[in-house]
């Protein structure tokens, strides 16, 4: 079947290797070796991007405005096929093929501050360098992504649609959320009042969307398909939540679920060293709560499918989904610890 995209874009496959690539649970990504040139290959998950003409979309625009105005930027764009296009829709699916930056690597779990810290001094990078870009261009890759008011919303239905075995055991949680539902509010507050500008946000700042050179240096971020207008809450807030603690949310042990304070400052350093001169005064005043903001909210994701039985996360073991929320509550319930003492 890859046979058949490689001649689309006048490569040769007769001399073609093809290998699985990275760690990503969405799209299908394959390191391809094709006329002695390395290829990411992609089949893009049209379940989850319903159209992926918008990411392609969205994607020619920012190489557009970053070709006339910052063209030394590295940033990894699609290559197009013979036809012109650089999504291709075939009766297989949806694919499209990057260059492969070679010298170029990612890493799937922090091992040092440094790494945090250029990790978020490039997602400030990129959205810095588009701060003179109308979000509102960009279509709207994954509709209400990061939005907490509807998230909360489908909490409280879950809550009063879920059996009563699953409420029972999630009790303590669901009190837990409710008591803390101020998140919500000033989630609320900041948009409603639009105390916050829309910004190019990524949307999905876990560390393997980095790629650094060999001396770890930052180069630039990848995976681009929800790069969408947004608030720069949902950037900050996914690295506080993928960085800070050593424990993945996978992890059943809650007393290994600890926030590393120096990687907090490394987070804060490093996004502030691009962005301290684009974020307004109110942004700054929220750079705290963007922590809160998104720890909070995938504990509600993780609960509320608990709630309805699994049906958006799935599950590889009974429970998994509750186990994952009552994670996603330990970090918040630490990051609390750490805003009262330290921040």
């Amino acid at each position: 079947m890859l046979e058949n995209i490689l001649p689309l874009y006048g490569l040769d496959s007769s001399e073609t290797t093809f290998k699985l690539f990275g760690d990503g649970l969405i799209n299908h990504t394959w390191k391809v070796n094709a006329n002695k040139k390395n290829y990411i290959l992609q089949k893009v998950n049209n379940q989850v991007f319903k159209t992926p003409e918008g990411i392609d979309k969205n994607l020619s625009l920012i190489k557009n405005f970053l070709d006339k105005n910052y063209p030394d930027y590295l940033f990894v764009s699609p290559v197009k096929a013979l036809n012109g296009q650089s999504l291709l829709d075939t009766p297989s699916g949806y694919y499209r093929l990057f260059p492969f930056i070679e010298g170029s690597a990612s890493v799937n779990s922090l091992t040092n501050e440094a790494e945090a810290y250029e990790a978020a001094r490039q997602f400030g990078k990129f959205s810095k360098i588009l701060d003179g870009f109308d979000a509102e261009q960009l279509s709207i890759t994954i509709p209400d992504f990061h939005n907490l008011s509807l998230r909360y919303e489908q909490f409280v239905t879950a809550c009063l649609n879920a059996s009563g075995e699953r409420l029972e055991k999630s009790g303590e949680s669901i009190d837990f959320i409710n008591a803390h539902k101020a998140i919500v509010d000033t989630y609320r507050k900041l948009v409603d009042n639009k105390e916050m500008p829309l910004r190019v946000i990524h949307h999905d700042t876990k560390i393997n969307n980095v790629l650094f050179d060999e001396k770890k240096n930052g180069l630039c971020v990848i995976d681009l398909d929800t790069v969408m207008p947004g608030y720069f809450i949902s950037d900050v807030g996914d690295m506080m939540r993928t960085y800070l603690a050593e424990a993945s949310e996978e992890e059943n042990d809650l007393s290994k679920i600890r926030i590393r304070k120096n990687f907090f400052d490394a987070i804060h350093e490093g996004y502030m060293q691009e962005m301290k001169g684009v974020l307004t005064d109110t942004e700054k005043q929220y750079f705290n709560y963007a922590g809160k903001f998104i720890i909070y909210m995938q504990a509600i994701r993780f609960l509320t499918d608990y709630l309805q039985n699994d049906v958006y996360y799935g599950q590889k073991y009974d429970g998994q989904n509750f186990n994952r929320a009552i994670n996603q509550i330990t970090l918040l319930k630490e990051y609390f610890k750490l805003e009262a003492e330290e921040l």
